[in-house]
């Protein structure tokens, strides 16, 4: 069974959430899947992921961070706004309050205090960022992770910093979604210590998973392999899946799942079940 709540954060934002095997709470083990940039909770995969972790006796959270576009409608962009305001130091705030809101009871009273972390692309990094910070973390799942959040060009950082923002297209939705330059300078301003996701892993010392597709076009393979190659090989293990992208052969609307995804699904299980328990 599942259940949506509206969490409130410190900063009165709201967090859209869906809580997955909600009869589950008491005794197991908490999975928070983290969605990433023009992500969200209700975007394809999503939900599969919490009912097929929730089948399995978890407790699952998805949620959206407050900034991420999506409002009351749950798979439109309607807050544009938002997503132009947002940040990642915000994203890593929000999903540590999740965790403490879990922690503290707001879902129900639980007498299991480890938690898992799944974070797809962008959610990837902010997981690991806030991973590193967060003892409550027992274990953490990076899917197609990003690697680094500085992606752009000394000539695309000049001309963002001088308009005040870009302009990405959204191929999906045909949308215009505008970025503000206060994420560019968070990212600047912490690229080197809080917003280091290479210096994260490398100080992770708990169970890590990293699962790649072979023929990712938006972070390439060989980005991950790097972030393994500082990572503690004796907690960390990585996996690539071939002949497959950045969503795993996964769409929007979701159309089912595939052996390419089941696999990383599966993966992902195994890892949880031996390093939660």
């Amino acid at each position: 069974m599942n259940k949506d709540f509206v969490l409130l954060t410190g900063k009165n934002n709201q967090l859209r959430i869906t809580a997955f095997g909600i009869e589950n709470i008491k005794n197991a083990f908490c999975i928070i899947f983290v969605h990433g940039f023009k992500g969200f909770k209700d975007w394809g995969f999503g939900p599969y992921c919490g009912r097929f972790f929730a089948d399995k006796s978890y407790f699952v959270l998805t949620f959206n961070f407050s900034h991420n576009g999506i409002g009351e409608n749950s798979t439109e962009f309607t807050e544009l706004n938002k997503f132009a305001e947002n940040t990642i130091s915000l994203e890593i705030s929000e999903l540590s309050e999740l965790i403490d809101a879990y922690l503290n009871g707001y879902f129900g009273k639980t007498e299991n205090n480890k938690i898992g972390l799944i974070g797809h692309s962008r959610g990837g990094g902010v997981s690991i960022l806030t991973a590193r910070n967060k003892n409550s973390i027992n274990s953490a799942a990076l899917w197609s992770s990003v690697t680094d959040f500085d992606r752009y060009t000394n000539r695309q950082k000049e001309e963002w910093k001088k308009r005040g923002y870009i302009e990405i297209l959204n191929t999906r939705t045909k949308q215009k979604m505008k970025i503000n330059k206060s994420f560019l300078e968070d990212i600047e301003r912490n690229k080197e210590d809080i917003l280091n996701i290479k210096k994260s892993v490398s100080e992770f010392n708990r169970p890590l998973l990293m699962i790649h597709g072979e023929q990712d076009l938006t972070i390439p393979v060989k980005e991950v392999y790097q972030l393994y190659e500082v990572s503690d090989k004796s907690k960390t293990e990585i996996f690539s899946i071939p002949h497959t992208g950045h969503t795993f052969d996964v769409q929007h609307p979701f159309n089912g799942s595939n052996p390419k995804f089941d696999l990383v699904l599966n993966k992902t299980f195994d890892f949880f079940q031996k390093n939660l328990n």
